[in-house]
Order: structure tokens, then sequence, then C-alpha cells
């Protein structure tokens, strides 16, 4: 008699890392559109990296998808609080992730989906690795900054960590005061801190990250269109409504581009000239974020690069879903 011996299951079988698609991009870059696309071909939900679409209210100045495609296509990150209330990446994370892993466990795909590189950047590597804000520093930080201008700021932080002041401009006035809250708080310098590098994306998922773009000359116009198209649906009048609901207690807010142009024109007579300024630095500084997305995602290793003045729509999804099958 022979015996044969049972054959087990071994306890712990490699398993495939689950694929997660991220899409960015500059404004008026096809983003939306190619993210509805993959989303109902791949059984999809949408996590916004948008750090103003999660303010109510804010939707003509953000682009922000209607309601009625949000009933079709499931979006988290959205209208996730008024315009008062403060909020930051460490709170964009916490709240991303929740949203991230229920999607997971429902069986569907996350397709990560904005502009904002420093909120994709997050859930990709994870939180910032320096200490949370302290709202007293940085209150007092907004302050200075408003009373003092930029070029104290940045000096200042010129003298306190050369090395970092280097790496930003005098423009980057998010990044400025962030940097003089964590030396305050921490009495390090903001260069001494590790940096997050591909050893610090989760293991367990499989990103496939896009920069969806157009060669400036045709991108430009587009978002020169884009926002005569957001004047003419009634972005002055949206921000009028979002006066009176603390607009202007939060800094971010209505410093947010097409939003801190309306509200400067506002204070203004409002006459021809006024018009005309108001058209142009809201248009140049939407060319300007633009300029600023592509020198973000040039140093980001993971991004894939698709030019859709090559492809339609439909083709590039075509391309972003054959990569995601393989």
């Amino acid at each position: 008699m022979f015996l044969t011996q049972e054959k087990k299951t071994p306890l712990h079988l490699p398993q495939k890392k689950k694929k997660v698609i991220v899409i960015s991009g500059p404004t008026a870059s096809g983003k939306t559109a190619l993210s509805l696309i993959l989303s109902k071909a791949l059984n999809g939900e949408i996590i916004s990296c948008d750090s103003v679409q999660i303010y109510r209210g804010m939707d003509i100045g953000t682009a922000k998808v209607p309601v009625s495609i949000q009933k079709e296509v499931p979006h988290h990150m959205i209208d996730i609080r008024d315009v008062d209330q403060s909020f930051n990446v460490v709170n964009f994370y916490e709240e991303a992730m929740i949203a991230f892993n229920d999607i997971i466990a429902r069986g569907k795909t996350p397709i990560i989906v904005g502009g904002t590189a420093f909120y994709i950047h997050t859930i990709l590597y994870g939180p910032p690795k320096g200490p949370p804000s302290d709202p007293e520093i940085r209150e007092q930080l907004e302050a200075d900054y408003e009373k003092f201008g930029p070029e104290m700021l940045y000096q200042k932080l010129k003298e306190l960590d050369p090395d970092h002041a280097a790496s930003i401009t005098m423009l980057d006035r998010q990044k400025i005061i962030r940097s003089l809250e964590i030396i305050a708080i921490s009495g390090m310098k903001v260069s001494e801190i590790p940096k997050p590098s591909l050893e610090d994306v989760p293991q367990e998922y499989d990103f496939r990250c896009w920069f969806t773009y157009y060669p400036r000359e045709l991108l430009y116009p587009r978002i020169e269109e884009r926002c005569d198209q957001m004047i003419k649906e009634g972005l002055i009048e949206e921000v009028l409504q979002l006066i009176p609901k603390g607009i202007y207690e939060n800094s971010s807010a209505a410093r947010a581009i097409g939003y801190r142009q309306v509200l400067d024109y506002l204070q203004t007579a409002q006459g021809p000239e006024d018009w005309e300024n108001f058209v142009r630095t809201f248009k140049k500084a939407s060319r300007n974020f633009a300029k600023r997305q592509f020198t973000w995602f040039r140093k980001e290793p993971l991004f894939h690069w698709l030019d859709l003045s090559l492809y339609t729509v439909d083709q590039a999804s075509q391309i972003i879903m054959a990569d995601y099958e393989r």
C-alpha cells in the first residue's frame, strides 16, 4: 500500500499588488474627461486631489464636476469643508486614505485625479515628515506675511535655512510659511528633514501614474479660454456668495487662483481698466500655475507623460487601460 503525500496549500501565497491609477496634469489638460472614461471602464471611483474643490460653494472657479456626474461616478474629497474652515495636507491625507481603503475594500479601483501636486505626492509617499501644524504659530506667520510681505519672510527663511530657501522661490507663499512654522516648532531646518523617496511608496499598491498635458503653445490658449468661460458662467457672482460665508477667514481659499483675482477686483471701482486688469491677472496666474505643475512633475519619477495633442481622449484612455491590464 502506497501512501500519497497530501498537497498542502502554502500559508502565504504571493498576492498581486492592487493597481491604482493616478492622473495629474496642468489645468485644462483633460484630466476630468479622461478620469470619467477610466472610472466607467474599470469599475472605479475618483479621489479628487484638488486643494480648493474640497470647499462647498467653490464650484465654477475649480471646474468642479457637476453633481449629476458625481451620481454616475462616485467622487471623494469634494465638498467636505465650508469655506471658512481650515484644511491642510495632513487633513487631506487622513481623509483621503479612509476613502481610498473603502474603495479597495468594496472591490473597486481608486482613480486619483487632480492638479494639486502636494496632495498627490502625499498619497504616493505618505504625509509630510515635519511636525503637525501649530495654529497659533501659523496664524502669526500668516499675519506677518500680510503685514510685511513675502520679501521679509523669504529673507528670514534664507537666514535660517539657506539650503531649503534656495529650493523654492519668493512666490511660494505656503511653502515659506510652512517652512518657518517647522523651524519654529521643531528647531530643525527643513533641509535636515528626510525627503520621501521611492522606498516610501506603499509596497502593497502598484501606482500607475500619468501626467496629461498639451504643449504650452496649445495649453495656454486652452487655459485662457477656460478663464473666460468661468467668468461667463458666473465666477464673480459665486465669489459674492462666498463672502458672507467667510471666504476672507480662510487665507487658502481667498488666495486660490480666480478667487483672489475676483476679490481684488471687487475692491476696485470696477471700471473698464479694473476689468481688464482682473481678466489679465486671472489668466496670468492660471498660466503660471501650469508652469509650476510642469516643473513639479518633471521631478516625479513615477509619472509617465502623455501628450494629449497626439491622441483623442478615447485613445489616451486606451493607452492607460492597456498599461493597467498588463
